[in-house]
């Protein structure tokens, strides 16, 4: 159920990012609609709430200092606003699990890309979102390593 929620806390961000919605107007959506929606043939995931709470929150938090953290991981020709947006979603999800401290460093490494996985399956976004997000959690938790 975490794993759901990272998920969808990543298309939450890009919703958000997407449609100038509030926090709380996407938080409400997807507990609502989204965690548990059958469709015909598929059913989507229950996904842990405070998990995706929690990570939605640190997003949005602190997305000034998520975003720093990732613009020093990516290549200087390669801001921040110039990646996918999906990609960004991502990367502010896990910047908020780096940060909170409560997952080590590597498990959010490994569920984020799992999630990458799942959102480019044929592409190398993966191996990139890797790359990133050892950058990033060496920053946020230079401890753990």
């Amino acid at each position: 159920m975490r794993s759901a929620a990272r998920l969808f806390s990543v298309q939450a961000l890009y919703q958000m990012e997407m449609s100038d919605q509030t926090v709380d107007a996407v938080i409400r959506e997807f507990e609502t609609h989204r965690f548990g929606e059958v469709f015909e043939d598929y059913a989507m995931a229950e996904g842990d709430l405070e998990t995706f709470r929690a990570l939605m929150e640190g997003a949005v938090n602190d997305q000034a200092r998520i975003d720093q953290m990732t613009d020093r991981a990516l290549v200087a020709k390669w801001p921040i606003g110039r990646i996918d947006p999906t990609l960004r979603a991502l990367f502010r999800a896990a910047g908020a699990e780096l940060i909170a401290g409560e997952t080590p460093p590597k498990v959010v490494i490994v569920e984020f890309v799992d999630v990458a996985r799942a959102f480019f399956p044929d592409g190398k976004e993966p191996k990139f979102v890797n790359a990133v997000l050892d950058h990033m959690a060496r920053e946020a938790r230079p401890e753990a390593f």
